[in-house]
Formats: structure tokens, sequence, C-alpha cells
């Protein structure tokens, strides 16, 4: 019985050690990215969390909700201060994102995302602003629409999230897991390494055919990636889209503010024939741009243009 436990304790130590130094090599990698990349805006609590917030400019209200595995750098990178000549622009990290928390894993649904963020505005006094959602926050926009109608004036959809799918997009189907046990241990251990590693060929693949700023790292907030609990919170936001998104789209007629939509027609991450047809068949009215050489980063890869299409939505919005 001895050398069983022996042997036993040896089998623990060589499956425990590095584990235990991936858990340590991330923890420290984290506390890296946070000293180097604090949160730079302001904090509201809301039932079930926090939202983390950045306002520029003054004006009529131009609220900016991200897409998946991002944080409100990615407008603030290249998009949020030309439109802050002429508008209050109020970037967010959308619930569980960036420096914003949410309590429970139920909260990351998209119904849950949405109305915290309405929670948001409410206390903040940010009445009807005009909504920029990109990818998932695209979903989020449209369900924001739909839920809480007196708090919106407007949608300006960048490479949205609208139809379900059938399966996650290649870049992020290894990031697609169920259990959130299992969800907690590769995010504590080999999440953050495997980001190092694979990071500028997994930017690449959500910009693409367009190439990734240099810079987008540290200004477009790519970094902040780089943390468990970051990779947790996109892996449980992946999981939880289609568990609302087949009961959210047959509402989108429902809609009736101001609504436009922008997509690059290279998109590899979205097809966006398929969103764009789901948006026309819901909303006749839809002002639908496309930039044809451009893929799912407009915000950051066609930037002068992505600022147009949202001043021409803020004029109908705020007419």
């Amino acid at each position: 019985m001895t050398a069983f436990l022996i042997v036993l304790a040896i089998l623990i130590a060589i499956i425990a050690l590095p584990l235990l130094g991936l858990f340590l090599f991330s923890r420290r990698m984290a506390a890296k990215v946070e000293a180097g990349m604090p949160p730079p805006g302001r904090f509201t609590d809301v039932e079930g969390g926090r939202i983390h917030w950045l306002s520029k400019g003054k004006g009529r209200p131009v609220v900016m909700i991200h897409g998946l595995s991002g944080n409100l750098h990615n407008f603030t990178y290249a998009t949020a201060k030309p439109l802050a000549a002429d508008y209050r622009v109020i970037a967010v990290d959308r619930p569980g994102c960036g420096y914003s928390a949410r309590d429970r894993d139920d909260l990351a649904r998209i119904p849950e995302q949405a109305r915290m963020i309405a929670e948001f505005l409410e206390k903040e006094g940010i009445e009807k602003p005009l909504i920029v959602g990109h990818s998932l926050g695209g979903a989020v926009a449209l369900t924001l629409a739909v839920n809480h109608p007196e708090r919106v004036g407007g949608l300006a959809l960048v490479s949205p999230l609208v139809e379900p799918q059938d399966e996650a997009p290649p870049m992020f189907r290894s990031i697609d897991i169920s259990s959130p046990l299992i969800r907690r241990l590769i995010a504590e251990t080999i999440a953050v390494p495997m980001a190092i590693r694979r990071g500028a060929k997994t930017l690449a693949l959500v910009f693409a055919p367009d190439r990734p700023p240099a810079d987008f790292g540290v200004k477009g907030g790519g970094l902040l990636s780089l943390r468990p609990d970051a990779f947790y919170a996109t892996s449980t936001d992946l999981h939880a889209v289609p568990m609302d998104l087949p009961g959210i789209a047959p509402r989108y007629g429902e809609i009736s503010v101001p609504a436009g939509v922008l997509y690059g027609a290279q998109d590899r991450v979205l097809d966006a024939q398929t969103h764009l047809d789901a948006l026309r068949a819901a909303l006749p009215e839809i002002e639908i741009v496309t930039l044809p050489e451009t893929g799912h980063m407009p915000l950051a890869a066609a930037p002068e243009e992505t600022e147009s299409f949202i001043r021409r939505m803020a004029d109908r919005t705020f007419a």
C-alpha cells in the first residue's frame, strides 16, 4: 500500500506541477496586461454586475457595443475620436468583457446583456442614443431595440451577427466549450499561452482579407484577451448565442427606429449575404452599405467609411 501511495503521489505531482506552472504564468501575464492597460473609463453598477464605459465629446449620444472577444478599445482605436467632435460618443465593455463584470454565467445570454446595458443607459441618463453594434454587439444592439425600445433612438450595425448559425466561425470553434468546469480549467492553464502562440494568426483570420494594424494589440485592446477571465467570458458568450438568437431573430420586424447596416463583403467570420438578407427581409427600409474589399473589422480596417456610415445614421436618428 505504501508503494502504491508513493506512486500515486508522484503521478499527481507529474500532472499537478505543470498545471500549477501554467496557472501562475497565466495570472502573472494577466497582471502585466492590466498594469499596462488599466481601465480608462468609469463604472456603473447594474443588477448582476457592472458596466465599464468611456465617454468622449459632447452632444447627442452615440453608444458603441463591441463584438466577441473584444472590448471598448475596438471602437476607440479609430472610430470614436472623429465622431466625438460632434457627438457624445460612449464606448462600453459588454458585460463580462474588458473591465465590465457579470456575476453569473447566465448573464452572458444575449437578452441579459441587453438588459444590463439598458439599465446602464437609464442610470446614466443617456436618452435615445444611436446604438452602434459590431458583430456579437450587433446581436445585443438588435435585442436592445426589441426588448427595450424606449432606450434606443436608432441602430448602426457593423458586421452584425443577425441570424442563428449552425456552428461557430472556424477561428472560434476551439473555444466553443459547453462545460463551465472545463472552460475554467482551460482558461486558467493553457488558454493564455495558446493565445500568445496563436494570437497573430487568429487576429489575421478575424481581419482577413485586411491586414491587422500593427498597434491593434495595445491601441485596439487586443492584449486584454491575454487574461484567463477574458477567455472564459469569450467562450461563455459563444456558447450562449444559440440559446437566444433563434427566438430574437423573428422579432426584428418590431423595430421601428432608423436602422442601417454596414458589412464588408469579404467577411471571413460571418457570411455577409446571409445576415444582410435577414435584415432586409425583416426591415425593408433599412439602409445597407457594403464595402467590396473589406472583411469583418471595418471599424479598424476602413475607419473613414465606418465613420461616414455612423454619421449618416446619427443624422437620421437625431433629425
